[in-house]
């Protein structure tokens, strides 16, 4: 493990290259506290409680309006007076601070909105005060949560003193077989390491087989890591990340002066740039502990309830039953995702006593899995959608449990009562498995309603 004090010349993890970007210095050294200033500070729905913590400054203005980012998505359409009230509020606050970035009702997800938007970009430092901030590293940017007095800091000063964490690093190797996704990578990980096996960490990943992900499953890899206890987590972004991020900035011309796009600017050109800027580890940089998975040997998971890593193989549990099948939030609520909902359930029926409520992640998948029919295809299976954004993950609204409920759900926690009452109990998966669930009536391998 790196030591404070140790040469700056030494080689350097992604964590290590990245702080010491945001902090303007040279070089910096495991456990080094770092002032960084954030590219962006991202906040949502409790952006309204944040900015009473900001005013007892005494500030009249934030310090950093332009790279501040406002999504409204937690609680969307407003489900009550008191969300209606703050939803209010949070725009009476950007409207006055001029906040640079804004994204209204219905839009989307945070995470997947501002990567959508090219909001973030590779090498980045985002700061945000939601703990799943870490799903930024799939764009190759450093990515971490922070608290609400913490960000009212950001606003005030335009940074916030950070330790650089030691790193881990995860090899991944092979190639996943039939049904088997990054969710269950995911939850192989977090059942092999434990809820708190990358506590203030860097998780950094590695190898050959990320070049073969699709960039929807790389996303859903890297935002569970959250649930790992990691600071951050990282993904080397290659051409497809580039290109990604490339062709938004080039319809969005001149919208981030020095950062995104210019007039005139071809994709092309715009990735070079890209490239240019992102930052990868050293050949040979220290980590705290190194892992190595071999996909093809990743088999669908279920976490049970109420731990996240307490997971087992998802031929264990084909006798619970299931009320409610849950697909969406900022981990598994993306166009690939509906489209293995597809999948699994066109031409067939929800089970009787099994609700199926979809919530995708932002307009843009909604729009599209509306233009190839999806959306019709999965009503007719008796599917209900919900507006873009978190939906019940949180508990709010859209599907919350009524006592002793059990839900199946592409989310990414299952602590007691997170989504309902303290009696209903949320199995984790991924989306194949869900929907196969909801067609079954209970947990089942997608094989076992596909044939």
């Amino acid at each position: 493990m790196t030591e404070v004090g140790r040469p700056a010349d030494m080689a350097r993890t992604f964590a290590q290259k990245a702080l010491a970007s945001a902090g303007g210095e040279a070089a910096v050294a495991v456990g080094q506290i770092v002032d960084a200033r954030p590219d962006i500070a991202l906040s949502h729905d409790n952006t309204a409680p944040i900015a009473e913590i900001w005013r007892q400054f005494g500030q009249e203005r934030v310090s950093i309006p332009e790279r501040m980012a406002v999504t409204l998505d937690h609680a969307v359409p407003a489900p009550t007076i008191r969300h209606a009230r703050n939803h209010a509020e949070v725009r009476a606050f950007v409207a006055e601070q001029g906040v640079g970035h804004f994204f209204e009702v219905g839009r989307g997800i945070c995470h997947q909105v501002l990567s959508e938007e090219a909001v973030v970009l590779p090498g980045d430092l985002i700061l945000g005060s939601d703990s799943h901030t870490p799903h930024f590293g799939w764009l190759g940017a450093f990515g971490a949560g922070v608290g609400r007095s913490e960000m009212a800091v950001i606003w005030a000063t335009g940074e916030l003193w950070l330790r650089v964490p030691e790193s881990i690093q995860i090899r991944l190797e092979g190639k996943l077989g039939d049904w088997a996704t990054t969710k269950d990578v995911a939850l192989t990980l977090i059942g092999k390491l434990g809820a708190a096996g990358a506590l203030y960490r860097s998780v950094e990943f590695d190898g050959p087989a990320i070049t073969g992900l699709s960039l929807d499953s790389r996303a859903a890899l890297v935002n569970m890591m959250a649930e790992m206890g990691a600071k951050n987590a990282y993904m080397p972004p290659d051409q497809a990340v580039f290109g990604y991020l490339a062709e938004r900035l080039v319809a969005r011309p001149g919208r981030r002066p020095g950062r995104g796009a210019g007039h005139g600017e071809t994709a092309e050109e715009a990735a070079g740039r890209l490239g240019e800027r992102a930052l990868y580890p050293d050949p040979g940089a220290t980590y705290a502990a190194k892992h190595v998975l071999d996909l093809s040997a990743v088999e669908p998971r279920v976490a049970r309830p109420h731990q996240v890593d307490d997971t087992v193989g998802v031929g264990e549990l084909e006798s619970v039953r299931v009320d409610q099948a849950f697909i969406g939030t900022c981990t598994n609520g993306r166009l690939e995702d509906l489209g293995a909902v597809h999948r699994v359930m066109v031409g067939r029926r929800t089970a009787p006593g099994t609700r199926m409520v979809i919530v995708p992640s932002s307009s843009e998948v909604w729009s599209e899995a509306l233009s190839r029919g999806w959306v019709a295809d999965l009503a007719a299976a008796g599917a209900v959608f919900g507006t873009p954004g978190c939906g019940p993950c949180m508990g709010n609204h859209l599907g919350v449990l009524a006592p002793g409920e059990v839900c199946i759900s592409s989310a990414n926690r299952n602590f007691q009562g997170r989504m309902g009452d303290r009696g209903s109990e949320i199995y984790l998966a991924s989306p194949a498995v869900v929907a196969a669930s909801a067609v079954a009536g209970r947990i089942v391998h997608p094989r076992e309603v596909m044939g």
